[in-house]
């Protein structure tokens, strides 16, 4: 986690794979998944928590249930899964924040019931980080998936997230291991791993934080409580919640550098001199007009400055900043290459409050027998509420979306649209 020591930060891997640049591609790729996902416009679908604060014990973990992991430090990616209609061979992109799409090779993902058949149509959500071994120092790329909203054209954005997390698992995350296990010449090309990210029920705090947070090969930053009772928001979502020390809560700011100016001429910059650090608050606004206000300055050491001018262009850059409460300052952390915009002002507002009146670790895990036992009490009314359900037949035919599902997009030149699913290309060479 950052804090005011000096410690390094976890490195961030770069999307693997071969980015995609034709815009007409793009263009289809990103209004494919907004379809799928049944958004009104294309952008990255991804949902964002809300900061944790003193508030969100007893009006959130007290009276809903919700599950708990730790937040990885690694970079935010979502998994397009789609089949090409002029090849019948599934492609697998890679879609990051900044909107951009990286085709990876060597995943193959096949059908939950017909293995022989392609997953189509599937869209999961994940953190992709670098896994370090402590003997052997060998690195290891891996994606941890931990939602899911779209399974072979089915919106489960709707359903609550035990039942998204279920179709993960099973309709996704499984299959795709036992191909693996069938085919074992397959895991060496693969160009990460795919696991389920491994959660708790909220009460069992302590669970995570002695024993998945020691045992992590990566870095984290936090613990994430998630709603699993509420569907996929797409954008912030006030049922996720990001909790971290207070002293250790962190802004994305855009940097700016303001050089003094030149001796010999004052009406240019010196750029040999070190500069004035400027820290702005993204306000929104469309790409390309992009509404920055000043927010305050980064307090920048003379052998912090040294390291800056070793990285290059940092000006007008996205970097992750905290509060140093012994200097009274905004301290730098790290880049996020990964971030197109800082956080938002509504964000930085929510973040400033958990700095203020944040819940420290200690609080957290008093409360945790009264999150238990409200939780079974809820589980209690529910169990007296509920009656049995009639059985319903399962059929074995491939699952359509709901009535009312986005349908394939008539394809365009260069388009690559998913259609019934064709054989996977390839899947007993």
């Amino acid at each position: 986690m950052p804090s005011q020591s000096s410690s390094e930060p976890w490195p961030v891997p770069d999307p693997p794979g071969e980015r995609l640049t034709d815009p007409a591609i793009h263009h289809f790729l990103l209004a494919r998944v907004a379809e799928l996902c049944g958004l009104s416009r294309a952008k990255f679908p991804g949902s964002q928590p809300v900061s944790f604060n003193v508030s969100s014990i007893e009006e959130k973990l007290m009276k809903y249930d919700f599950w708990t992991c730790e937040k990885s430090d690694g970079q935010r990616l979502l998994i397009v899964i789609v089949v090409n209609s002029a090849t019948e061979e599934q492609e697998t992109w890679l879609l990051d924040r900044k909107e951009q799409f990286y085709k990876v090779s060597g995943l193959h993902f096949p059908y939950w019931e017909s293995p022989d058949l392609p997953l189509r149509d599937t869209i999961i959500d994940g953190e992709l980080v670098i896994d370090e071994d402590p003997k052997t120092k060998e690195r290891t790329l891996r994606y941890y998936a931990f939602d899911c909203l779209v399974v072979n054209g089915m919106n489960v954005t709707g359903r609550p997230l035990l039942k998204r997390f279920g179709r993960l698992r099973e309709w996704v995350v499984a299959p795709f291991e036992r191909i693996l296990k069938q085919i074992p010449e397959w895991r060496d090309e693969l160009p990460f791993e795919v696991i389920v990210k491994k959660q708790e029920l909220s009460y069992h705090i302590a669970q995570v934080l002695n024993v998945h947070i020691p045992s992590l090969l990566h870095g984290h930053d936090g613990i994430i409580f998630t709603n699993a009772e509420s569907p996929y928001v797409f954008g912030t979502d006030e049922n996720i919640l990001k909790w971290k020390k207070p002293s250790e809560n962190t802004i994305d700011f855009k940097l700016n550098l303001r050089f003094p100016p030149s001796p010999a001429d004052p009406s240019e910059p010196d750029f040999y001199a070190k500069p004035v650090f400027l820290l702005s608050v993204w306000h929104g606004g469309s790409r390309g007009q992009d509404k920055y206000q000043f927010f305050d300055e980064l307090e920048v050491d003379d052998d912090e400055w040294e390291k800056f001018k070793e990285m290059g262009q940092i000006d007008d850059t996205i970097v992750e900043c905290f509060w140093d409460t012994e200097r009274g300052a905004w301290r730098y952390f790290r880049h996020r290459n990964d971030k197109e915009n800082g956080n938002h002002a509504s964000v930085v507002q929510k973040v400033l409050a958990s700095i203020e009146d944040g819940v420290e670790i200690e609080t957290l895990l008093s409360k945790s027998d009264a999150i238990r036992a409200a939780w079974k009490a809820r589980e209690q009314s529910r169990r007296g509420e509920q009656t049995p359900a009639p059985p319903q037949h399962r059929s074995s035919a491939p699952q359509q979306g709901p009535r009312g599902s986005v349908p394939p997009i008539t394809p365009g030149p260069g388009a690559y649209p998913a259609t019934t699913p064709g054989v996977m290309a390839g899947l007993r060479r």
